[in-house]
């Protein structure tokens, strides 16, 4: 696999929605539109009963947004469509009326937590540390702080965002609510993911709609959250300290 792709096959009422870049799964705006754009179908299909949202490729889930990218803003209004993104993808899965299952094989950061976090029900491998990085070159994880802070609580969400150059485990992980299960390996993961989404399509879809509906309550200002976020994150990445630290990175 080499080219960059989002994919969405539909089997027995389970849709499964896959992405994919060569350079770790870190997402350019154009993947991260056709993630966004490919969730907001699988919501409306009536065909589609639970979805399961994966990446390709083995060793990585989500390496957050894509570096070539970041580092070629020069603008506050990049820098907002930029961040935009991740945000866009969050609220498409905060608003899809169908669960979505996430299946997280290996190693997430950055907005891949982001992305880990805005699923219903998360399942994944034992090698799948997650770790945010933004504070390290001179951002911070604004756009997907709330979606974190949702699932791992403040403390949670803090702990991992100030201590932006260590990966923290998926024991960790679920301990702290993001993953309800860690398999050994990514076969016995693929397998517990179907299972799972097999059963679910065995409820009644009305009744999974409206439970969707509860578990999201106080999140409806999150299209104004998470812009007004991604402004925030526009700008510092225009900042001297930022821009001196992704020379270094480069």
């Amino acid at each position: 696999m080499t080219k960059p792709y989002v994919t969405e096959s539909i089997d027995s009422g389970i849709s499964t929605i896959e992405f994919f870049h060569p350079a770790h799964n870190s997402l350019p705006g154009d993947i991260l539109e056709k993630l966004r754009k490919t969730i907001k179908e699988a919501g409306e299909n009536d065909d589609v009963k639970v979805i399961v949202l994966k990446s390709g490729g083995e060793r990585t889930f989500c390496a957050g947004a894509s570096f070539k990218e970041l580092i070629s803003i020069n603008d506050a209004e990049t820098g907002r469509v930029f961040f935009s993104g991740f945000a866009n993808v969050i609220n498409a899965m905060r608003k899809c009326p169908k669960f979505i299952i996430g299946r997280v094989q290996g190693k997430t950061v950055g907005g891949g937590v982001g992305v880990a976090s805005a699923t219903d029900y998360c399942m994944a491998s034992k090698f799948a540390s997650i770790k945010l990085s933004e504070l390290n070159i001179g951002i911070g994880p604004f756009v997907v702080g709330p979606a974190v802070e949702r699932k791992l609580g403040l403390t949670g969400m803090s702990q991992i965002a100030i201590d932006a150059n260590s990966f923290y485990d998926a024991e960790w992980a679920r301990q702290k609510g993001l993953y309800a299960s860690v398999y050994e390996s990514t076969e016995a993961l693929d397998e517990a993911v179907q299972a799972f989404a097999e059963n679910l399509c065995k409820y009644n879809p009305e009744a999974m709609r409206e439970m969707k509906k509860v578990m999201w309550t106080g999140t409806e200002n999150w299209d104004t959250l998470l812009a007004e976020r991604a402004v925030i994150s526009g700008r510092l990445v225009l900042s001297d300290f930022t821009k001196e630290t992704l020379k270094r990175f480069k």
